[in-house]
């Protein structure tokens, strides 16, 4: 594989593994069908569609083509008592094999819906599609209804899920769809594109620099959509989305009081601070109150059909109590009593229903009714929105009133809400906008984003080459045989991400794909080496995590380095990289605790079980030599007593430097862009000029190919030798020019003479 192939093939966008959907259902609009058509194709994907859009109907077709291209039952789980509603659907727009089961031996239709509370009772192995319907019962990110579905469905060929929407708010639910549908492992999503939102304990966020890659590949298997027009028709134009218009939707907010307990010590007045706990207290100390206002608007409007949410059992009891004549569907019912209760609600026949978001809140139409009231409310605004969407959807034919009932002390839970429904918004609109330019470019419009040129720009100094693009395609520019030595340190596999482009050698999935595109410079790296002399790589230990390797510890990335510049490497002439030497440079195991807060480095571990306990992680320098058959050196570096004495060589042959000052650093602040999250620091300048003393000669070249902000340059000229760089990242590459004017501004130097540059043949 050429190097651009590889570079193309590095985005991870999904492949289509489906096939050509056949004639349609023609209830189907012409913007279904497109999205059927398209989920077919794609074999395994997502439908996030807004509620009221004909999800049901979408995913019985996509289920019918499925079993009559393979010859199989699909498999249908859905919520509870969303499944007759699936059936009446089926029935209404004539597909036909469709039956409600509830074990695998009464399965004997094409196409079978069940609860996901009856999974247990169904064979996965027997069906050759499943479809989940309101996927957001996958939300949980190690649930075990989540765990059952991938571990159930890893082997099935067509997949398909959907939900109205996919809780923007919470990456891992998007995790768990791609987990779900084989795209990708949800440990690899967040190592790829998301980092550790230090300001939220335990939460992720979308590195900044990666955001327009990670929604482009969002809508390679999953499409978004509030409406129509959301979606391009095969002229590239918006469908016509003016059927699809909801009707007004006011939200009335209610606040009461209840009972006032003494304030806490040091306080004026009773201000609880909400927290997971206290949120609960603070509901139960006012469920009457809250209850009290909901029976009020009750009754202020008796003709009405009324849906009242609550959030726990006591909200419930109180609400019971109050409004005896409400129909409850409550979690410990049988599935039975649930499910001819919300029916009765759903045809009419019951006026008052009093549920939890968590039972109702997914997949149900009440057309029917346009009332409601949320006794409180908790942090999640996807159990909101879900529970608000049962009645307001497509469909509805009037205007819908929502009463939010909270007490005065919950004021942070509601700003919360509204803070989520903004956000919710914008990520809605941005993947819509990710979603079209996609498939314009599927219809042979321009790419999102190239590739690029490989080589972008040069900046020449006095003793200086530096370059613009990508090392691999820089490098065979370069004369053969004209680099005496190089120093750099590579990114550290996906450990640190500078860019989104797929030059940027930290922009890989895993340590596998950062060694293929790794090993396209090894060969470039020898060539352009004299025979004899030395490349000198910087490397580190790197840390396993638990949660995307199933263990915690370190893995060795400085012999997975050494083999690659040892393997398969051997040039025409048969010269080759042979692995010369390695220094340990000695850190401070206290800065590195203090720094990543390593558990096996801190005091608390070595007390409570020291078998968790480690030593700090030193930096290597790992030397390697160009050995040409029947050549020596053909340009040795000679010292002398006098410009290298015997005891300051003594220091320089011991295996570990221990007097490296790890602050003696080029500033690598004001090179930060803005969307930058987070880099390594540069390399110490003693260490480089240590390196560089001992195996260059004056005027000899010195090069990096992954010069950063300049710190081997600087000291290469500085010292009397030129030097060659390489960086892909613009905002690096500027300060690197002014770092390198900086060194040059301090002496006589030697003259690197312009070269028209060669033709670019990269390595295969």
């Amino acid at each position: 594989m050429n190097y651009e192939s590889f570079l193309e093939g590095k985005a991870p966008v999904v492949r289509p593994t489906g096939f050509t959907a056949g004639p349609v259902c023609p209830a189907l609009f012409d913007w279904q069908a497109q999205l059927v058509r398209w989920s077919l194709r794609l074999g395994r994907s997502a439908m996030f569609a807004d509620c009221g859009l004909g999800k049901t109907l979408m995913q019985l077709e996509w289920a019918r083509q499925v079993a009559d291209h393979t010859g199989g039952p699909v498999l249908i789980l859905a919520p509870l008592a969303v499944a007759p509603q699936t059936i009446r659907e089926a029935a209404r727009f004539g597909i036909d094999s469709v039956a409600y089961c509830q074990r695998q031996a009464d399965a004997a239709t094409r196409i079978v819906v069940t609860n996901y509370e009856r999974l247990d009772a169904f064979d996965a192995r027997s069906f050759a599609g499943v479809v989940l319907d309101e996927s957001s019962i996958l939300k949980s990110f190690m649930g075990k209804t989540k765990r059952a579905l991938v571990e159930a469905f890893g082997a099935t060929r067509f997949r398909l899920a959907c939900t109205a929407t996919p809780s923007p708010n919470d990456v891992m639910e998007l995790g768990n769809h791609c987990e779900f549908l084989g795209v990708m492992d949800s440990h690899e999503m967040l190592a790829r594109w998301f980092i550790n939102d230090t300001m939220a304990a335990g939460k992720y966020r979308i590195k900044q620099h990666a955001e327009a890659d990670f929604w482009r590949w969002v809508v390679s298997w999953a499409s978004c959509l509030a409406g129509p027009q959301d979606l391009l028709d095969s002229t590239g134009a918006p469908f016509d989305g003016s059927a699809y218009v909801l009707p007004p939707l006011e939200i009335v907010e209610h606040i009461v009081d209840g009972p006032s307990p003494p304030p806490a010590d040091g306080e004026l007045i009773h201000a609880p601070v909400l927290t997971a706990t206290t949120l609960h207290r603070e509901m139960r100390r006012t469920a009457e109150e809250r209850a009290a206002k909901a029976a009020e608007l009750v009754a202020a409007e008796p003709d009405e059909s009324w849906l009242v949410w609550c959030n726990t059992n006591y909200e419930a009891d109180a609400l019971t109590a109050i409004i005896p004549q409400a129909v409850e569907v409550r979690g410990n019912d049988t599935a039975e009593q649930k499910e001819s209760r919300l029916m009765a609600f759903a045809d009419g026949s019951c006026r008052l229903l009093l549920t939890k978001p968590s039972i109702a809140g997914w997949g149900l139409n009440f057309q029917n009714c346009a009332r409601m009231a949320f006794v409180g409310l908790n942090y999640s605004y996807e159990s909101f929105y879900q529970a608000l969407r049962r009645s307001y959807r497509f469909g509805q034919t009037r205007a819908v009133v929502a009463h939010v009932i909270c007490a005065r002390t919950e004021s942070g839970v509601r700003t919360a809400i509204h803070r989520k429904k903004e956000e919710h918004r914008r990520l809605q609109e941005r993947m819509v906008d990710v979603q079209r330019s996609l498939r314009q470019e599927e219809s042979g419009g321009e790419p999102l984003h190239p590739v690029g040129p490989g080589v972008v720009d040069v900046a020449r100094g006095a003793g200086y080459e530096l370059h613009l693009g990508d090392c691999v395609e820089v490098l065979p520019r370069l004369e053969a045989a004209s680099v005496g030595l190089t120093v750099f340190s590579p990114p550290f596999s996906s450990l640190y991400t500078y860019s989104a482009s797929p030059r940027d050698m930290g922009n890989c999935a895993d340590d596998a794909e950062f060694f293929r595109q790794y090993r396209y410079l090894v060969p470039e790296l020898l060539r352009v080496t004299k025979p004899g002399r030395l490349c000198v790589v910087h490397t580190k230990d790197l840390p396993r995590y638990k949660s995307s390797t199933g263990a915690s510890g370190l893995r060795d990335f400085t012999g997975d380095v050494l083999r690659a510049m040892e393997a398969d490497n051997s040039a025409v002439d048969g010269s080759r990289w042979v692995y010369h030497s390695r220094i340990t440079i000695w850190k401070c195991p206290v800065t590195e605790m203090q720094r990543t807060k390593s558990h096996g480095l801190l005091y608390k571990t070595l007390r409570a079980d020291a078998s968790y306990s480690r030593q700090g992680c030193p930096d290597y320098l790992t030397v390697f030599r160009k050995w040409t058959p029947g050549t020596d050196s053909a340009d040795p570096v000679i010292h002398t007593k006098e410009e290298l004495p015997l005891d300051l060589w003594q220091r320089y042959a011991s295996p570990v430097w221990d007097d490296i000052d790890q602050t003696d650093v080029l500033n690598a602040r004001l090179a930060r862009a803005s969307k930058d999250e987070k880099h390594m620091c540069p390399l110490q300048l003693d260490l480089i000029e240590r390196c560089l003393h001992l195996w260059s000669n004056p005027g000899d070249v010195v090069l990096s190919p992954f010069a950063g902000i300049g710190s081997e340059g600087y000291v290469a000229l500085k010292m009397g030798r030129r030097f060659v760089g390489a960086e892909l990242k613009p905002e690096y590459w500027l300060w690197s020019q002014r770092n390198l004017a900086s060194a040059t501004a301090q002496g006589d130097l030697f003259s690197l003479p312009p070269r028209e540059p060669e033709a670019a043949g990269g390595a295969a």
